[in-house]
Order: C-alpha cells, then sequence, then structure tokens
C-alpha cells in the first residue's frame, strides 16, 4: 500500500509532466473589472482578447446598478434549493423573460450551464433511450451524456450524412427516444453548427434536438436569439441550453429552455436543480435588466458583428492561419504546445492579454491562441493587436 508522500508525489509528477509538454495552465490575476482592457496586479493595462465578454457587459453600469438594487431589495442570498425555499419572484421573472427571448414555452435555471447539461440527459432518457452527439461537443454535454444510461452514439462534427448515418443505427438498436445533442457554437473553433440540417434530420426521424447555445445567445443571429434564429430554425429545437457567464452579462448562472412537458419533468428530476442552491437573487436582477436591454437595442451585437469581420479580414490579409467563419471566436492556429505558450508569454509581454489553448481543451498538436472579439473592442484595438502578433511572429522566426 502506498503511503500518503508516495501518492501525493504521482500527483505532482504528473503536474510536472504537464509543465514540461507545454501544456501547463497558469492564471494570471487581474485587479480591475473586466472590459475590453483589464488592470494587472503589477498595474500594466492589458488589451483583453480571450474573455467569452462578447457584448461587452462585464462592467455595464446599468447592470451594477441592478445587481446593487436587487442586493437591497432581495438580499444577498437566498440560502436554499429553489424547491424547498430558495424561489423568490424574480427567479420565475428571469425565467420568463429568458422563455420570451428565445421563443420558448418555458425555462429552468441554474447555477451555471455546465449543471444545466449535467442535470439534463439523466433526467429525460434511460437505457431504451439513444443520445446521439456532436464529437465536438462542449465537456458538459460529453459529462452529462456520461450521467446517463442510454446508448450512446457519435458523428462527426457538423457532419450531416455521418447524423443520419448514427440516427439509423439508433433506430436499428431499438432507440425508444432519440435524442440529438449539439453545440450551436463549437466554441474552440469557433464554427456555428448545420442547425437547419441537425433539425431537418430530426424530423425525418423522429428526434429531439438539444442545442447548448452558450456562445450564441445575445449576439448570433440578426436581434441576438442565437444559433436558430441564424439558421432560420426558431421553434423546431426542444431543448436550448445557455449560460448568464458569457454575452448575458458575464456573471454566473446558466438555464435549459424549452418545450414545457421537458422543463416540468427536469423540475422534478434534475439533480443540479434540486440539490444546489438557488441563483443569487442579484444576479437574477441584473439579467432581467439585461434582457431589456436586449430587447431595446442591437447596437452592441450589431457593432460586434462588424468589429469581428475587420479582425478576421486582417488576420487572413497578414497571412495568419485561422479558421474560417464569421464568430467573434477567432482561433489563430499555431499547432505546437510549446510554440503556442511561448506565443502567448510574449504577446503578453507587448501589451495584449491572450492564452494559448492546448491539450485536453483542444487535442493533441491544434494548439492554438482563441482570442475573442467583444463589442467594447474598437477598430484601433483590432490593429493593434493584430500588429502584435506580426511581430511575435517575425522574432520567433528569427530565433
Amino acid at each position: 500500500m502506498e503511503r500518503k508522500d508516495d501518492i501525493l508525489n504521482i500527483y505532482a509528477k504528473e503536474v510536472e509532466d504537464i509543465k514540461d509538454a507545454g501544456l501547463f495552465k497558469g492564471e494570471a490575476p487581474f485587479v480591475s473589472p473586466q472590459g475590453a482592457r483589464v488592470k494587472m496586479e503589477d498595474g500594466r493595462e492589458l488589451l483583453c482578447m480571450c474573455a467569452n465578454n462578447y457584448l461587452g457587459l462585464g462592467d455595464n453600469p446599468r447592470l451594477i446598478e441592478a445587481a446593487k438594487r436587487t442586493y437591497d431589495e432581495k438580499g444577498y442570498g437566498v440560502a436554499s434549493v429553489r424547491f424547498i425555499c430558495g424561489t423568490q419572484d424574480i427567479h420565475k421573472k428571469l425565467e420568463k423573460k429568458i422563455s420570451d427571448f428565445l421563443g420558448t414555452d418555458d425555462t429552468i435555471l441554474y447555477s451555471s450551464c455546465f449543471d444545466a447539461n449535467g442535470g439534463l440527459f439523466e433526467t429525460l432518457l434511460t437505457a431504451d433511450d439513444a443520445v446521439i452527439s456532436d464529437e465536438l461537443n462542449h465537456a458538459s454535454i460529453i459529462d452529462g451524456v456520461r450521467l446517463c444510461k442510454a446508448k450512446r452514439f457519435r458523428y462527426k462534427n457538423n457532419n450531416m450524412e455521418d447524423l443520419e448515418a448514427q440516427l439509423k443505427a439508433a433506430d436499428e438498436a431499438g432507440a425508444r427516444i432519440k435524442l440529438i445533442a449539439t453545440d450551436g457554437v463549437f466554441s474552440m473553433d469557433g464554427i456555428i453548427c448545420n442547425l437547419k440540417g441537425v433539425c431537418d434530420l430530426a424530423d425525418k426521424y423522429h428526434a429531439l434536438v438539444m442545442v447548448d447555445d452558450s456562445h450564441a445567445v445575445g449576439f448570433v443571429g440578426k436581434t441576438g436569439r442565437g444559433t436558430p434564429e441564424y439558421c432560420g430554425v426558431q421553434g423546431r429545437v426542444d431543448i436550448i441550453t445557455g449560460t448568464l457567464g458569457k454575452a448575458l452579462g458575464g456573471a454566473s448562472g446558466g438555464y435549459t429552455s424549452g418545450r414545457k412537458e421537458i422543463i416540468d419533468l427536469l423540475r422534478q428530476r434534475s439533480r443540479p436543480y434540486l440539490f444546489s442552491n438557488s441563483l443569487a437573487p442579484a444576479i437574477a436582477g441584473a439579467s432581467i435588466e439585461l434582457f431589456d436591454m436586449l430587447d431595446e437595442s442591437t447596437k452592441l451585437r450589431d457593432h460586434l458583428e462588424e468589429v469581428t469581420a475587420y479582425y478576421r479580414k486582417k488576420l487572413v490579409d497578414n497571412g495568419f492561419d485561422i479558421i474560417p467563419g464569421t464568430h467573434p471566436c477567432v482561433p489563430v492556429m499555431l499547432y505546437d504546445e510549446k510554440t503556442a505558450a511561448e506565443f502567448a508569454k510574449r504577446m503578453m509581454d507587448k501589451g495584449v492579454y491572450v492564452v494559448a489553448f492546448s491539450y485536453p481543451v483542444v487535442p493533441k498538436g491544434k494548439a492554438r491562441i482563441r482570442t475573442q472579439v467583444c463589442a467594447s473592442h474598437t477598430k484601433e484595438d483590432i490593429d493593434f493587436i493584430v500588429q502584435c502578433f506580426k511581430e511575435v511572429r517575425e522574432e520567433m522566426k528569427a530565433e
């Protein structure tokens, strides 16, 4: 039997191996609010190009004021799960706001979208059923599927031919219920799902459709209703999961929105909902304000769309390898893990906050710097980051 020190040494060596492979993921704390620029502990101000702060609302005064007001009116926390004594009127109001915005029957709130996905599949599916999942789905979908007893089928990313083959295989396996699960946006690559193709196949094979739209709601689609709007399939998606922690204010919280029958069952059986504390009142109150803002104007998402197009073109024109698309997630592909880590470090030294993405976040040999545009960026900011990319590239070539 191993002694405790020996056991701990096993873990320590594993961390050292991660560092040696260039895969270590550190943290670079900043002292300011999240924004287009952030102030570091050493006083430097960096242009932030790696936040999920798509609409630039992480430091929005209107949302901050709404949160402060909610603290005064509703307190700091409810200290309970929803079905005991953890439901305030603002939780129900926010659920209705989300449903109205997405055009769904009902919505259920969670502490995070990871929890929403974690509590979905085991509630809806049994060993008699099947889940057909895109190979590049988010880790939370993968983990959620692992918790259920349904038969599992995986199809190649965004490949409708393979999806149809897996639907046929599920039928041949005698599946009672078939649920297709996909990201709305595959955020490591910035690829938008072919949701029309998914819905067409779902209709043909009588399957349900689940979409995690965390990297879309608020800014993808002409009015920011996400990939169902972008792909012209609003009303055809049965389940939409998402987060309040990215474009929608950037704090925390998640939700599942969709058919009434499904949401009703989740309230009764979904374990993260039944056994996790309710969403903090201040986040609920600020999120209600947020959806009012989205209903008032599309100015932020319109600017984001324009600046993203400008950024993508500048990168391509300057010879950088990016994955084509229109989404504000723009991966600059470097492939080698150690190269990506060094590249990110030098970008930070030049005043741009970026992070190298490597295994297990992306496959081995697919390391990259995933940059992300937000609505608070200007074209001058874009010019600056592209210039820094060029300088680092030349420096590393010369060595």
